[in-house]
């Protein structure tokens, strides 16, 4: 029987189903913004699906709403930019599951 795998994550991941806006270079001077499904979030990383795909190792810019029960005050707007690290096929509607590193963020003021 096999060992149960070890959890590698080294900060709470929070379930949340928000829209998150994903922004991607399709060329140096052209900038695609993609509206996704959040999956979940964590201080150091981000899964959401896509209806396209994407590069494994691509960087990417995403803004989304942390919502009280995560922040613990009001909801918070945070900007970020990262990197894709994983990338999975067969997510639910034929999405395309991604998973990205968050390499900086910044919290936005209220609209």
């Amino acid at each position: 029987m096999a060992e149960p795998q070890q959890e590698k994550r080294g900060a709470r991941r929070f379930a949340l189903r928000v829209p998150v806006s994903v922004n991607r270079n399709t060329t140096d001077s052209n900038v695609q913004n993609e509206a996704a499904q959040l999956r979940d979030v964590s201080a150091r990383g981000i899964c959401f699906y896509l209806d396209s795909a994407i590069e494994q190792g691509a960087h990417i810019g995403f803004t989304l709403t942390l919502p009280p029960e995560v922040t613990l005050t009001e909801s918070i707007r945070v900007q970020c930019q990262g990197r894709v690290v994983r990338v999975e096929d067969g997510a639910p509607d034929g999405k395309v599951g991604v998973a990205a590193v968050i390499e900086a963020y910044e919290f936005l003021p209220e609209a």
